[in-house]
């Protein structure tokens, strides 16, 4: 005897209601620019009004007769870029001296950084006792407020009361003369050091997290065929950072043509003629002579050839990575 059984249906689970979804059809589209338009709205008045207004004031002639009126301020047209690349005329000749101080000082100043950092991160990359500790160290320059930091520098580099002074002269007996680090020649020199110091720890932590990417059978694999640490850092270390190192050297070679905290904190107003950044050059163009459609006009020149540079250096570095 057999008991006819029946199977129960399977169990369908309930389908979402769209009610809610359907009641604001249009919310859902909206919502990404409404998120967006907070970030948009701080972006055009920190960045973009700014930036068109100093393009506007650099075709006036805006100085300190009209400073309380700048609507009354006279068209120059194009006169402010023509004297400013001018450099047969004072204006011309200094800000192209101070173009020539800028280059010098960006490309030393990003080779020494990139070079320390590369070094620091790769000593620090095989596990050791302390290594955090090291690591936090290291980058204590970069944690460090920019004023702060540059004022103890200021401090160090005096040349009867500094620090500097007192270990070459004092103590190892290097030179029996105390140098002027700010004035003169070594002001370059200064500017040099204290913005390696500022901008190293930034590179050794970029490159520090590219490092951890590459597995380290890699690096053992290669010393067991032989390879020593130069051609493990060579053949291996350099192609697996070479997206890091892309953007690194972009970032780095910005930050320090466009950089003006450290000339200003480092030396005041008075900077020496080794020392005449750019930005520093068009802050002293714009606010001592109270001519601020010239300084405006120079800060449009700058930003053209940074965006020039930057665009040439995207489109080589592209080409070359679509070949690799």
């Amino acid at each position: 005897m057999s008991v006819a059984t029946e199977k129960a249906p399977a169990a369908t689970a309930p389908k979402p209601s769209r009610r809610g979804l359907d009641r604001r059809p249009g919310l859902s589209r909206r919502l990404p620019y409404l998120l967006l338009a907070p970030a948009v709205l701080l972006e055009l008045l920190i960045h973009i009004v700014p930036m068109l207004v100093g393009i506007w004031m650099s075709f006036v002639k805006l100085t300190k007769f009209f400073i309380a009126n700048w609507s009354a301020a006279p068209w120059a047209g194009f006169n402010n870029y023509r004297v400013a690349v001018d450099f047969h005329d004072a204006v011309g000749e200094g800000l192209l001296k101070s173009f020539g101080v800028t280059i010098a000082f960006s490309l030393i100043t990003l080779a020494l950084a990139w070079c320390l950092g590369m070094a620091a991160a790769v000593a620090l990359q095989p596990p050791f006792k302390g290594r955090s500790a090291v690591r936090t160290l290291f980058l204590v320059p970069y944690a460090l407020p920019a004023y702060a930091g540059i004022l103890t520098w200021n401090f160090m580099l005096q040349r009867d009361t500094g620090a500097v002074n007192h270990v070459i002269v004092d103590n190892l007996g290097l030179t029996s003369d105390r140098p002027f680090w700010l004035i003169g020649s070594n002001a370059l020199v200064s500017l040099i050091t204290v913005a390696v110091w500022k901008l190293w720890p930034f590179a050794f932590l970029t490159l520090m997290a590219g490092l951890q990417s590459i597995p380290r059978d890699v690096y053992e694999a290669a010393a067991v065929d032989g390879a020593g640490t130069v051609r493990q850092w060579r053949n291996i270390t350099l192609p697996a950072l070479r997206p890091v190192n892309l953007v690194l050297v972009l970032v780095l070679f910005l930050w320090t043509f466009s950089d003006f905290n450290t000339p200003y904190v480092l030396f005041g107003n008075a900077q020496p003629p080794a020392g005449d950044l750019i930005t520093f050059h068009i802050y002293n163009a714009s606010f001592l002579t109270w001519n601020f459609g010239s300084g405006a006009a120079m800060s449009v020149l700058l930003l053209i050839f940074l965006m020039i540079i930057t665009g040439a250096y995207l489109i080589v570095t592209g080409r070359r990575s679509r070949r690799a």
